[in-house]
């Protein structure tokens, strides 16, 4: 019963809304009402504060980061199930009935977590797409799915599974990103009010 512990500890972590907690304390109003109504870093820039936003996808990173190494510390064996944990507790938060963040900066800590070098990969990914198309859904969903690939490719067939199984979720929680790109309607980033 030992892998209960990690997963649950990852969720606590996880499920802290840093966006909604720093755009409050900031006076930017409820996170909940601006754009797609998302409470992640992406969101938090359609406030027009990209100190918030930076620091909401710091915080988001870290607590990813942080669930991995405390799981690895007390049970080295479930530190994947502390990454599970940490991605699901952003993404289905309890204290928001379950209606949290997709998971983009999240995965870059759980990543880096499990084995730095798909983290490099993921992080490499991430902002060198966001930095060509400047369009935020196609660069995290390319980074989720390039982490397992990542891992396969750099011997760490350990933690492919569960940067795996993220990866299917962050594809399944920009579902609305993916229509949007499909119809041509994805706005680029400083271009529009979805995330």
């Amino acid at each position: 019963m030992n892998w209960i512990l990690p997963l649950a500890l990852g969720y606590a972590l996880g499920s802290v809304p840093f966006g909604l907690i720093i755009t409050r304390l900031a006076g930017a109003g409820d996170l909940r009402s601006i754009g797609s109504g998302n409470i992640g870093a992406t969101n938090v820039l359609r406030t027009g504060r990209k100190g918030l936003a930076a620091a909401t996808l710091l915080l988001d990173l870290l607590k990813g980061l942080a669930a991995v190494l405390i799981a690895a510390h007390f049970w080295p064996e479930w530190a994947g199930l502390g990454a599970l944990g940490a991605f699901l507790g952003h993404c289905f938060p309890v204290w928001l009935k379950f209606k949290g963040g997709k998971g983009v900066a999240t995965t870059a800590g759980v990543a880096f977590g499990l084995a730095w070098p798909v983290g490099l990969a993921y992080a490499v990914t991430w902002i060198g797409l966001l930095a060509v198309v400047r369009i935020s859904s196609v660069a995290g969903m390319s980074a989720a799915v390039v982490a397992p690939l990542a891992a396969l490719a750099l011997g760490h067939q350990d933690v492919a599974l569960v940067l795996a199984v993220i990866a299917a979720i962050v594809l399944f929680q920009h579902r609305e990103n993916i229509a949007r790109l499909r119809a041509g309607t994805e706005p680029k980033i400083g271009g529009g009010k979805k995330a």
